[in-house]
């Protein structure tokens, strides 16, 4: 049975000795340069091969079943058996067949028994330093493979153009992103003339002429980052060009093309972001200014005229905030492409912003050219749109500035036409205004007075004055009307119809809100403990008040705080407050009147709607506007109005306050008439705090205390 026998000694390679004798050679053999393995068959020698990593085969040629040169044959027939290195041993009368069968290839070898061990370990020693340069080569050649695997795959994925340049300026090398960018093939490319690709910079010198030769001529590398390159279709591509040397060994460069069309693409989109409105496709405040200087450019040479109107859709937040954003999104929408095509194809339209959008207007005649357009968009505006299946109804206004009278620059003509349009709003809204110097001076006005306002918000500089209210058949004290004053620093009193507008156009009145509400409710408190009843205040409410979610909640932590009856506290609302969101106002009323407050209409008779509404809500009071008292003596139909609101607020089970009453006359045709209440003059101007403590619970009609005081309401 054939036996296998290992030596102890741990060695870098295996060397198995194939001999029936192997004692013979192991005396020869033992060196620390391996580790000695020994077999005494062919089939032993094949089975150890299969399971271990043999460095070198010592095989006698003579071998029991199975002789030295079958086991040659089979180890060269397996995979792990084809490179060993053999070396033969047989005697001196099998020399020559060995020669001739055995000693083929040069990992094969023979020696002769009996051999020097000198020899013997020298033929070992070369076998095996051969073998380990052949695995070296085989390794490094493995390595070149890869790497040149890699290397083709890397240049033929890799996104930039790629070229390779000899000395003579012709291409030798192309990558398929090269040829892409190019719109040709590789073949195609391969020995061109590299200068004929290149469309910009225009190069018209001899090759070795070039920045490119001459950079390589330095050994340096040369790049260009503003060029084109020609395509075969006779287009061109924007690319970023970086000529690098290669090294001495091969003379040429290499030379990177990275393509800037999606960039130059990328840069022309953001900057058409930077100057369109996303939602309408029109130009934007920014791009509209950029238009505008470059037109004022143009007029200054020619000496020709232009304008700029700017237009604010009015009523376009009630219809923005009932059927929500989409809806008003559409609108704009629809309104740019309205106005786009009723212009001509070379004027100038953006959205400036929110519901506002201008209008440039070259090559004017005379400023009446920009009337008529003006008068053309609001009648192509003011029309039904119909959103979700809802009509609804738009108007617009319009400020209209003209160059060179109205300014000469972009920011002066632009602030002209936004001035002129807040005047259209005023004077009603649906029409247009020129800007006058006039409009300026107002302007500058309006912003020193909201300056001033917010100043005297910070400093508490305004006072609340309390009117007294009376029944006109006994002369007893109803209540107060909490009435809001300004005493400016340095311009003295400001009459109310010029700062409360401006309070509530620029919602500064909301920080007012709070504080009038507790000013009445500490005021109510003293006016509750004097007279011994439960006087009701009133407090106005206006329409930036009474469209705030919070409105209800705050009264309600002023009652609570200040322990007061909410029948003691009355809310005065307009009419046009009312009818700005009918939903809106219903919810509002309903949870007022859950509250416990009493509502009053102030200025009744003065809306459109007035009869409308009363079906719709739930209210306590009518105030009769004063413009009707003050003509009703003279007037027959003011007269007839303040009558028929009178039996109209008694049939409805309504208080009926009669506003502005001065005159014994007046207030005699009141009781004539059978209306319940009264303030103004005749009774008593705005009163302070300190005042209301002398006013008497039951008024005498025959002496009047304040008739001969008349300060400006």
């Amino acid at each position: 049975m054939a036996q296998v026998q290992t030596s102890i000694q741990s060695k870098t390679q295996i060397l198995l000795v194939v001999d029936e004798r192997s004692e013979d050679l192991q005396a020869l053999l033992d060196d620390n340069d391996w580790q000695l393995s020994f077999v005494d068959s062919g089939e032993a020698a094949l089975q150890f091969l299969l399971e271990e990593t043999v460095g070198l085969v010592l095989l006698d040629v003579q071998l029991p079943y199975m002789d030295g040169f079958e086991v040659v044959q089979r180890l060269r027939g397996s995979p792990r058996g084809r490179t060993v290195p053999i070396v033969l041993v047989s005697t001196a009368a099998q020399s020559q067949d060995t020669l001739l069968r055995g000693h083929v290839g040069s990992t094969v070898d023979f020696v002769v028994k009996p051999c020097a061990p000198s020899i013997l370990r020298h033929k070992i020693r070369r076998l095996l330093e051969r073998e380990r340069h052949r695995t070296e080569l085989l390794q490094l050649t493995q390595q070149l493979d890869q790497a040149q695997a890699f290397n083709a795959s890397v240049l033929n994925n890799a996104a930039e153009g790629i070229l390779v340049v000899g000395e003579d300026g012709r291409i030798n090398f192309a990558n398929p992103a090269m040829a892409q960018m190019l719109q040709t093939r590789i073949s195609d490319l391969e020995g061109r003339e590299w200068l004929s690709c290149i469309s910009s910079p225009s190069i018209e010198c001899d090759w070795h002429l070039s920045e490119f030769y001459r950079h390589w001529r330095r050994n340096e590398t040369y790049r260009l980052h503003e060029a084109s390159l020609r395509t075969e279709s006779g287009g061109s591509v924007p690319v970023a060009l970086s000529c690098s040397p290669l090294p001495h060994a091969q003379p040429g460069m290499v030379l990177i093309a990275l393509d800037l069309s999606a960039v130059r693409s990328l840069h022309a989109q953001l900057q058409s972001q930077a100057v369109t409105d996303a939602l309408t496709g029109l130009l934007n405040r920014h791009g509209f200014h950029q238009a505008l200087g470059g037109a004022l450019a143009r007029t200054e040479r020619s000496g020709q005229r232009l304008a700029v109107l700017y237009l604010d859709l009015d009523g376009f937040k009630r219809i923005n905030d009932s059927l929500g954003h989409a809806a008003g999104d559409l609108l704009l929408r629809e309104v740019g492409e309205q106005l786009k095509y009723s212009l001509r194809p070379y004027d100038c339209l953006a959205r400036s912003g929110g519901d506002e959008f201008a209008v440039l207007l070259e090559t004017l005649g005379h400023p009446e050219d920009a009337a008529k357009v003006a008068e053309k968009l609001i009648e192509l505006i003011s029309v039904r749109h119909r959103l979700d299946g809802i009509d609804v109804t738009l108007s617009v206004s319009i400020g209209i500035a003209c160059f060179p009278e109205c300014g000469q620059t972009v920011e002066g003509l632009m602030r002209a036409a936004d001035m002129a349009m807040y005047e259209a709003k005023r004077a009603g809204r649906q029409q247009y205004r020129f800007f006058s110097p006039e409009m300026n001076g107002r302007a500058r006005s309006r912003l020193m007075l909201e300056e001033s306002l917010r100043n005297a918000i910070e400093h508490d500089d305004f006072v609340l004055v309390y009117q007294p209210q009376v029944y006109l058949d006994s002369g007893r004290l109803r209540g107060f009307e909490g009435l809001l004053r300004w005493q400016h620093k340095a311009a003295g009193t400001v009459a109310p119809g010029v700062f409360i507008p401006l309070l509530e156009e620029t919602r500064l009145i909301n920080h007012l809100g709070g504080w009038i509400f507790r000013a009445g409710a500490e005021q109510c408190q003293r006016i509750s403990a004097q007279f011994g009843a439960s006087p009701v205040l009133s407090l106005n409410v206006s329409p930036v008040q009474f469209s705030m979610p919070q409105l209800v909640e705050e009264l309600r932590w002023v009652l609570k705080e200040h322990q007061l009856n909410p029948a003691q506290l009355e809310i005065e609302v307009t009419e046009s407050a009312l009818m700005q969101d009918l939903q809106t106002t219903q919810e509002q009323l309903r949870q007022l009147r859950a509250l416990g407050v009493k509502i009053a209409i102030d200025d009744f008779g003065t809306g459109y709607s007035s009869l409308a509404y009363l079906r719709h809500f739930e209210l306590d009071t009518l105030k009769i506007d004063r413009l009707f008292i003050a003509n009703m003596l003279d007037s027959p139909r003011d007269a007839a109005v303040v009558s028929t609101i009178i039996d109209l607020g008694r049939n409805l089970g309504l208080e009926v306050i009669a506003e502005g009453v001065e005159t014994l006359a007046q207030r005699d045709w009141l009781v004539q008439h059978k209306c319940a209440i009264m303030q103004g003059f005749l009774v008593a101007p705005g009163l302070s705090a300190e005042q209301v403590q002398g006013f008497p619970e039951q008024l005498d009609w025959g002496a009047l205390p304040y008739l001969n005081e008349k300060p400006a309401e």
